[in-house]
């Protein structure tokens, strides 16, 4: 043994040289970044070893590296987020996973980011190491987003397809009634106005369902959260959807009680009726459709992009004929359907999906083919009690309040401000007009009597409606406020519940409608 220890020995460094050369070929050649870093007991993170990769985009050599700080190249903020990461590591001994976007020496970059805490062992005892390894991602991040681009270029050339075609044809009926109106009253012939204006209304009212889907589907409709009990709003659509289904469905619900969501309880009507006229004419031959909801909790992974906690689930069931996977991919596009020509506008399920997503849930559909379709509407759960679902009551038409009661109008659409001068005119008060919201607040800031502000949202003249709103109170602190808009941008209306005093009527409306709110209001 003797004799030969010393061939072992070169034999053995030649091993350990060769096994090192390959090592270091496999770290320099690696296009990942890979890297040994040491944790300081201060927080600072150094660089025991860099390979080529990781030095090249930080524009520096692997030799200079080495001793550097991590974090010394980035901004104050991303530097606070990745010690806490690497410190995270090493306290948890749990593999870290992110994702950061910053400026390097080359430019700026997206690295897929690992950290991998690694085991103390001699002569490393006592020390805080972490294996790092980044994978740079710009350029698929760049694809993804020309991708994504591509895919919402193409949905909207869908869009206004579909869109410029169910409206060329209801605008044909109004227009076309219009124009016979018209000539029937040069005529003398006023017998057969009634149906041309019952054909111009009727056309009138569809295109304002389509307006409505399509502001749905976008998230951008005017929505009235309230308290809502799902039981008790399900078990009185029970007998409207029964209608509905046919003879051959049979329909049941499932429900608990205490199943309270914050939500418009309207829209949800709305949205339980599309789902179930959807799932009925999946049901040619008949079926059984199910209707039920349960308390649900959504955790990081299930929430898929949604905020993870307590939501309602409501299940719309049915035993037709399913969905193939290619349909499933597609059910929320807008103008998608199966359905034959004129039997479905395809704005259905995009309707549901984004009044579910305004309203800060989600929906999810599973689906086989032969077997039938579930589609669950989660809404976010509510542990309050009951305090808005009761509708306001109603006053008779005929009540017309006696005084010059005064109501402001501020809108930029002179047709619009007509008629509701018109409606106030007729309910007995004394109207004042503005076109905009300069306007408007050079008649709040007189003397003169106003007792209520009726405005559109979106208004010219660099003050919106809830600006004007809000600027109103603090001149007129009693004011009350209707908001009458066709698209209320969350930034006007804003996120929250609209103040005590504050309605809001979408366009288009119902001038009876319209009357019974601003009666409402004004003898609240």
């Amino acid at each position: 043994l003797h004799e030969t220890l010393e061939a072992r020995v070169t034999e053995r460094t030649g091993q350990l040289a060769a096994s090192e050369t390959r090592f270091r070929a496999l770290i320099e050649h690696a296009p990942d970044m890979i890297a040994l870093v040491r944790v300081d007991e201060d927080g600072d993170i150094v660089y025991e070893i860099a390979n080529p990769a990781i030095a090249e985009i930080a524009g520096l050599t692997p030799a200079v590296m080495v001793g550097r700080s991590v974090a010394s190249a980035l901004p104050p903020e991303q530097r606070a987020i990745l010690k806490a990461r690497f410190t995270d590591c090493i306290t948890t001994g749990r593999i870290q996973r992110y994702e950061m976007a910053s400026d390097f020496g080359s430019g700026s970059r997206i690295l897929d980011s690992i950290l991998v805490p690694m085991p103390a062992a001699a002569p490393d005892a006592g020390r805080r190491l972490v294996l790092l390894s980044a994978r740079d991602i710009t350029a698929q991040r760049h694809t993804e987003d020309a991708l994504r681009q591509s895919q919402k270029m193409e949905a909207v050339g869908q869009l206004t397809g579909g869109l410029a075609h169910d409206f060329n044809n209801l605008l044909a009926g109004i227009t076309g009634s219009l124009d016979l109106i018209s000539k029937r009253l040069g005529q003398g012939r006023t017998a057969e106005i009634g149906r041309f204006v019952e054909a111009a209304m009727g056309s009138a009212k569809r295109a304002a369902a389509l307006t409505h889907r399509l502001l749905a589907f976008s998230r951008r409709q005017t929505l009235d959260p309230r308290p809502t009990d799902v039981a008790r709003l399900t078990t009185a659509m029970e007998e409207l959807i029964g209608r509905s289904m046919g003879p051959g469905i049979t329909v049941e619900t499932q429900m608990t009680e205490g199943l309270w969501t914050l939500c418009d309880p309207n829209q949800l009507e709305s949205a339980l009726l599309n789902l179930a006229i959807n799932a009925r004419d999946a049901m040619p031959d008949g079926g059984r459709l199910t209707i039920s909801a349960a308390n649900a909790t959504l955790d990081d992974i299930a929430a898929a992009g949604v905020e993870p906690g307590a939501y309602v689930a409501i299940s719309v069931a049915d035993t037709g004929a399913g969905m193939s996977p290619e349909v499933m991919a597609r059910v929320f596009e807008p103008f998608f359907t199966t359905k034959p020509l004129g039997q479905g506008t395809g704005l259905g399920l995009s309707m549901v999906y984004g009044f579910a997503r305004q309203s800060g849930g989600h929906v999810r559909i599973e689906s086989r083919e032969g077997v039938g379709t579930v589609v669950r509407l989660y809404l976010p759960r509510h542990r309050g009690g009951d305090s808005t679902d009761a509708a306001p009551p109603t006053q008779a038409e005929d009540q017309i309040p006696a005084g010059a009661a005064t109501v402001l109008v501020v809108d930029d659409e002179p047709v619009v401000r007509m008629l509701v001068c018109e409606v106030l005119f007729e309910l007995g008060y004394v109207a004042l007009e503005a076109h905009d919201g300069p306007e408007g607040l050079r008649i709040l800031g007189t003397d003169a009597r106003i007792d209520l502000l009726v405005t559109d949202v979106g208004l010219p003249g660099g003050v919106n409606g809830r600006q004007l709103a809000d600027a109103a109170q603090v001149l007129r602190p009693e004011l009350k406020v209707l908001f009458i808009t066709g698209f209320a941008e969350t930034a006007a209306i804003g996120d929250s519940q609209l103040a005590p005093g504050m309605e809001v009527v979408t366009k288009p409306f119902e001038l009876a409608a319209l009357a019974g709110r601003i009666r409402g209001m004004m003898e609240a």
